[in-house]
């Protein structure tokens, strides 16, 4: 049971004023029920019910009020009436009982004082089906993902090396370390089970056999969200594919090389995305704000997990020692994982990162990613090799007049940087590869640097 950044959400939401039922939202075996029931443990009073259970579903579909419901829970548990804030009740697998979903907001009008966490994995496409919708302005919405680097970093190493790693820069003594970690992370991934498999065992034949068990449960899961054996298929064949094209643009059309149609591949890729096995990153081609995807352009595709993709690639024997990571799998291995950092930073909102694309005949031009920093559209390279290497994100700079700070993750130190191209300038960031969590720190530690220096002058 490992310590997870969403505890320090879930305690901010407690002690909110203005707290509604929470909807902790991902994807199957993230710790979404461990989570819970960890937090679980600063209450007086510890409620879960499954709603894949009859007995429990069953509670809510007898046309029952909300304070029925709590009394007959109470019953259930032999508890009295509790003070507020002392009682949490938990409603896992929620996506099996549309009655319940339906509920939720009259919980929050009739029964404020109970704090109210839902949870479920195929919720999108199982309320779809049933032509349901969450209450709108009635409940909030919080996302876990695979545990980050900083959590597999303090779950394998320690509370001391996490300490290291939170540092911005991080200190010359710990940077190799982080970067052994950093690897070592992209072998094993954040799935919760694989990492407590690894730290118990420290075999990554026994990380294996989560992987292969748990990517037989998303295939397993599949008929429980396809209207038909045509969509199943091509459900199974998109899921099996995803993982050899993570960190890669792809085309819907002939889709992993195969003679599937763009519409039945975006269906597919879509349906995924909604169960959080996969996320589309578009690109914009904007080059001013407000920077929004472009849908009609291709997008790059990010699966659930580094150690998933690993896994499914047979690449995990050339991690094995390996010292830069943008060498490996045609540099798509640690645009995944950046793209993973990414997501994973933010809990309160499921938002893919962009990226940047200049499409035209006699430019082509892409840069890996943008960052929102302050308003501000930070781009962000993933590179190995020299600074000036970097074509794109020149072009990028040159043409957004508003940036002053670019970023380049790559295998080196921190170091700071004048850049530009003719009179244009400005200051590129170069970063540590595995510290794609903190370029917002970097990036503003940055701005006040220049603001202390122009007062002083």
């Amino acid at each position: 049971m490992f310590k997870r950044r969403i505890m320090n959400e879930l305690m901010d939401w407690r002690d909110s004023p203005v707290r509604k039922p929470l909807v902790l939202r991902g994807a199957r075996q993230v710790g979404k029920t461990v989570a819970v029931r960890m937090f679980g443990e600063s209450y007086e009073l510890f409620s879960e019910l499954n709603l894949e259970r009859s007995e429990d579903a069953g509670l809510f579909k007898q046309g029952l009020r909300p304070q029925e419901i709590l009394q007959a829970i109470r019953l259930r548990q032999r508890a009295l009436a509790l003070d507020s804030g002392k009682w949490l009740l938990f409603l896992d697998e929620i996506q099996a009982c549309p009655e319940a979903v339906a509920l939720l907001r009259y919980f929050h009008e009739e029964a404020p004082n109970v704090h109210l966490i839902a949870a479920g994995s195929l919720l999108e496409v199982a309320l779809q089906r049933e032509h349901i919708s969450f209450p709108v302005g009635r409940v909030e919405f919080r996302y876990l993902h695979p545990m980050s680097f900083e959590e597999f970093l303090e779950a394998v190493a320690g509370l001391e090396l996490g300490e290291a790693f939170r540092q911005v820069p991080s200190p010359a003594y710990a940077q190799e370390e982080l970067f052994g970690l950093y690897h070592r992370y992209a072998l094993i991934g954040g799935m919760p089970e694989a990492v407590s498999e690894y730290v118990r065992t420290e075999d990554v034949v026994a990380v294996n056999r989560v992987y292969e068990n748990l990517f037989s449960a998303y295939l397993d899961d599949i008929p429980k969200y396809t209207r038909n054996a045509s969509m199943e298929k091509m459900l199974r064949y998109c899921l099996k594919a995803a993982p050899l094209n993570a960190g890669r643009r792809i085309r819907f059309t002939g889709f992993g090389e195969s003679s599937f149609g763009s519409r039945e591949v975006g269906e597919a890729l879509r349906t995924l995305e909604q169960v959080m096995l996969v996320s589309l990153l578009y690109p914009s081609t904007s080059i001013d704000l407000p920077f929004v995807p472009n849908l009609r352009r291709s997008p790059r595709l990010q699966c659930i997990d580094v150690g998933l993709v690993s896994y499914a690639c047979g690449i995990q024997h050339n991690l094995i020692g390996l010292n830069d990571l943008s060498a490996e799998f045609r540099g798509g291995l640690v645009e995944q994982l950046t793209g993973q950092e990414l997501l994973a930073s933010r809990n309160n909102v499921r938002k893919p990162p962009l990226f940047w694309v200049r499409e035209k005949t006699q430019s082509q031009a892409e840069v890996d990613f943008l960052v929102n920093v302050r308003s501000q559209m930070i781009p962000v390279e993933v590179k190995s090799g020299g600074a000036g290497k970097l074509r794109s994100l020149n072009l990028f700079m040159e043409m957004y007049q508003g940036g002053s700070v670019a970023v380049r993750m790559y295998r080196g130190g921190f170091m700071a940087q004048e850049a530009g191209i003719g009179s244009h300038r400005f200051k590129l960031l170069n970063i540590p590869y595995y510290h794609a969590a903190k370029i917002e720190d970097y990036v503003t530690t940055e701005w006040e640097h220049n603001e202390t220096n122009q007062h002083t002058a």
